[in-house]
């Protein structure tokens, strides 16, 4: 099927409320003229190499790849940009947007609070007032960057409806857009809801895919065997695999939460787990973990990013043309791959990006020698300090760690 504006296949679309129809219409209007501009781009790219610090690295996982005698391992190294994760690189995009559209409020949903610290500092050094819709339960998982967002001037709003995580919070977020829909832009974190957020967020995460390309030819000669990135929403594996999709050479590879085990509901698995359907739902078609009778069902994982329900649809449709392949870690998993990686390379991925490195681990030794993967570490790991101490059940760590949280 070929794709219309709005939709990935039988996916994406655009279903939302009368009332924001006509916000919706002016952000793709915006949209639709920004990205022809060629000013725009370069006021991203000025703002993307003096206050993000791009181009972010990519380094040779050397104590790692000899470790696992198999293939050599790459990371993108988003985790080095401003605010710690890829996060950052959409916020910019649709600040620099909401600047164009002379909106003065913005909001913005968060699981693991990445994407909130790096809307409250966008918005921070572009002066808009911002609110943040947070679930309890991510709350009490990220506490510092709870912390950091509130001292960028963000409204935290907590969220205490259903499972009080991602899912919750963006509910909250598109009911303030509804009775704000004026003087609000909604800047969606992730490479879903309604058109054209799918598109702009993955052509604001290209940025990752496109240095890297430059970066491994530049190191190796050639592209690599094998892409790997952690998929929640989807933004961050989106980004970097966009640039490699017409090399069919190169496996692309998405990793969802296994949390723990596929088949109930302790997990975050659109693809590998029990009940991944099509369902419409915060004004997106895409693949939803849904209960026997449609409802969207419960989730869990130790990473809050990855910890909702819904992927974003050009993943559903490049899940369904079998260009990229979809797999899972566990929680167990994750927290294995995270030691390794820090003990043996001194990286301290977050627990998201953990779950792409269980998978490479896993693949290097089988691919061999004389190939190549780059894994996309989206983010730094400080954040996750309350829940790794926990899971290794360091009873100092923890009582300290929750005493001061708290």
């Amino acid at each position: 099927m070929k794709n219309t504006p709005g939709h990935f296949g039988i996916y994406g679309g655009r279903f939302a409320p009368e009332v924001l129809l006509p916000a919706l219409q002016e952000t793709e209007n915006a949209w639709m003229k920004a990205k022809r501009d060629k000013k725009f781009w370069e006021e991203f790219d000025h703002y993307a190499k003096t206050y993000v610090g791009r181009p972010s690295p990519l380094t040779f996982a050397e104590n790692l790849t000899k470790m696992l005698k198999g293939a050599k391992i790459y990371v993108k190294r988003e985790d080095l940009n401003h605010t710690g994760a890829h996060k950052i690189n959409n916020a910019l995009g649709q600040a620099l947007l909401t600047k164009r559209m002379g909106k003065k409020r913005v909001i913005t949903e968060t699981g693991a609070g990445q994407n909130g610290v790096a809307v409250a500092t966008v918005s921070a050094l572009f002066g808009f007032e911002c609110t943040i819709y947070m679930g309890e339960e991510d709350i009490e998982r990220q506490r510092p960057n709870v912390f950091w967002m509130e001292r960028l001037g963000a409204n935290v709003m907590p969220v205490a409806t259903g499972t009080r995580t991602l899912k919750d919070a963006t509910n909250e977020a598109l009911r303030d857009w509804i009775t704000n829909v004026g003087d609000t832009h909604y800047m969606i974190g992730s490479a879903l809801g309604p058109h054209p957020f799918p598109e702009m967020v993955r052509e604001f995460q290209r940025i990752i895919g496109k240095e890297a390309r430059r970066q491994i030819l530049s190191a190796e000669g050639r592209l690599p065997d094998a892409i790997i990135a952690c998929v929640g929403g989807g933004s961050n594996a989106i980004g970097i695999f966009t640039d490699f999709l017409k090399n069919k050479k190169v496996r692309l590879i998405g990793v969802e939460a296994g949390g723990v085990g596929l088949k109930g509901t302790g997990h975050a698995s659109r693809f590998s787990g029990k009940g991944g359907k099509i369902g419409i739902m915060q004004g997106y078609k895409s693949i939803f973990l849904q209960t026997d009778d449609g409802q969207i069902a419960e989730t869990h994982s130790i990473s809050a990013g990855l910890d909702y329900p819904g992927i974003g649809p050009e993943h559903a449709h490049l899940h369904d043309l079998k260009r990229v392949e979809y797999t899972s870690a566990s929680d167990k998993e994750v927290i294995s791959a995270f030691l390794k990686v820090i003990r043996n390379e001194g990286m301290v991925p977050a627990l998201e990006s953990a779950h792409a490195w269980a998978e490479a681990i896993r693949l290097a030794p089988k691919l061999g020698k004389g190939k190549i993967i780059i894994v996309n570490q989206s983010g730094r790991g400080d954040k996750d300090i309350f829940l790794i101490a926990d899971a290794l059940e360091d009873k100092k760590w923890k009582a300290f760690l929750r005493k001061k949280g708290k």
